[in-house]
């Protein structure tokens, strides 16, 4: 078995150094010796056989379940090296990336009650576990670093504003937010436009903080929330905005997810979609990640994601990449949590604890190291609605940082 293994990480880890420490004491080194050196010991022979069986699912598993252990550097130092490889997943694994695309419309099939189950899965968690990472405002999707030393604050601020000068929200007009977390974009919205929102979440969890959040800031009568399925949401609006739930519709549910944002918006209405994409063609989610962390859940590519907007009729005015923004995010989270990291433990328990370290982890270094990046797609249904050049996004960010000083918005969630 020692041989074995030693043969197929040889050929697969070709950057770094990774010492593997093997359940009967054997040692090897694998890559070119470049970089932060890290040591891996695999504790059991059942975690040997899993990896070359099914490298993607197992490395995850064997950390989180404690059978592989990290005695020098970080499991992010670790995932750094491992999806930094030439090949981006070992050789052996790829008929098994293959069975997975051909059943992938399967594993995304998410009608009404399976989404709400999958979201419930992951949004329903104790409140408490997000607040250990996340920032006061509990944005829970790429922030944008407007400066390399931005905080995580601020660069969701921002991320705030920049959506909401896309959107050229007026006061009074009517806004849906798509997927609309615990608020924080909702209310900004409300706050610095004095637009009517409209915010659908599938977490109960989610709904229960933004309704009291609303009525902490007085807001309720221009910030609803609702427990409401986005298929079942009637119209028009004058504006819609989507933020880190478009990963949750489905490969098979795009054509409904854009044709219904089309019957819902106004004929002279704006729509931003802000996703993470790859910057790849179509793939697979990570098996690991859709088994633990996001049942249902797939990033599209660009090539899955326009066809569908143009089939709805919708008329694509922008698109912007946004890179390394997630990686920083991410960054940002992993930090915060390690911080925190024994309060999660107290919440739930040390397996625990290693898991969200390795979605933490492995979602920057997917960012950082291989083809992940988020989107922002500006829609209308005709031409003229949004100005020719895009200088009126700064323009509109600078007065949103005027009524930001002038209103000095409270960020924090109800009760803290």
């Amino acid at each position: 078995m020692d041989r074995l293994l030693r043969f197929f990480l040889d050929r697969f880890v070709r950057r770094g150094s990774i010492t593997f420490v093997t359940a009967s004491g054997s040692t090897f080194t694998c890559g070119d010796g470049t970089g932060k050196a890290v040591r891996v010991r695999l504790t059991t022979k059942e975690a040997e056989r899993q990896l070359l069986l099914d490298p993607e699912m197992s490395f995850g598993e064997a950390y989180t379940d404690g059978t592989m252990l990290v005695e020098q550097g970080s499991i992010a130092d670790v995932l750094s090296i491992i999806l930094d490889q030439p090949d981006i997943m070992p050789r052996w694994a790829k008929l098994q990336w293959w069975l997975r695309y051909l059943v992938r419309n399967i594993q995304q099939f998410n009608p009404r009650g399976r989404s709400r189950n999958n979201v419930a899965r992951h949004y329903d968690l104790d409140g408490r576990l997000y607040s250990l990472f996340l920032d006061a405002d509990k944005q829970y999707s790429c922030a944008y670093f407007e400066t390399p030393d931005t905080t995580l604050d601020d660069a969701q601020l921002a991320k705030k504003r920049h959506v909401t000068a896309k959107l050229l929200v007026e006061p009074g007009q009517t806004v849906l937010d798509i997927g609309s977390g615990w608020g924080g974009l909702g209310l900004y919205l409300a706050e610095m436009t004095g637009a009517d929102i409209t915010g659908v979440t599938l977490s109960t969890e989610q709904l229960q903080v933004s309704n009291a959040r609303a009525g902490e800031k007085n807001l309720t009568q221009s910030a609803k929330f609702l427990l409401q399925d986005y298929r079942d949401i009637p119209g028009p609006f004058d504006r819609i905005v989507s933020v880190g739930m478009f990963e949750h519709v489905g490969v098979d549910h795009y054509d409904t997810f854009f044709k219904h944002c089309a019957e819902l918006l106004d004929a002279d209405g704006v729509m931003l979609l802000h996703s993470i994409g790859r910057s790849e063609g179509p793939g697979i989610t990570n098996p690991w990640i859709a088994k633990y962390i996001f049942p249902g859940g797939y990033i599209p590519a660009l090539s899955e994601v326009l066809p569908a907007i143009e089939r709805a009729g919708l008329l694509v005015c922008d698109i912007e990449i946004l890179r390394l923004h997630y990686a920083e995010t991410l960054k940002a989270w992993r930090e915060r949590f390690m911080a925190r990291r024994e309060e999660a433990v107290r919440l739930y328990d040390e397996r625990f604890a290693r898991m969200w370290q390795f979605y933490l982890a492995s979602s920057e270094m997917s960012f950082r190291k291989q083809n992940l990046m988020n989107i922002q797609i500006q829609l209308t249904k005709r031409q003229g609605i949004v100005p020719m050049t895009r200088d009126y996004i700064p323009r509109g960010e600078a007065r949103l940082r005027g009524i930001e000083r002038k209103q000095r918005p409270r960020l924090q969630i109800a009760g803290e």
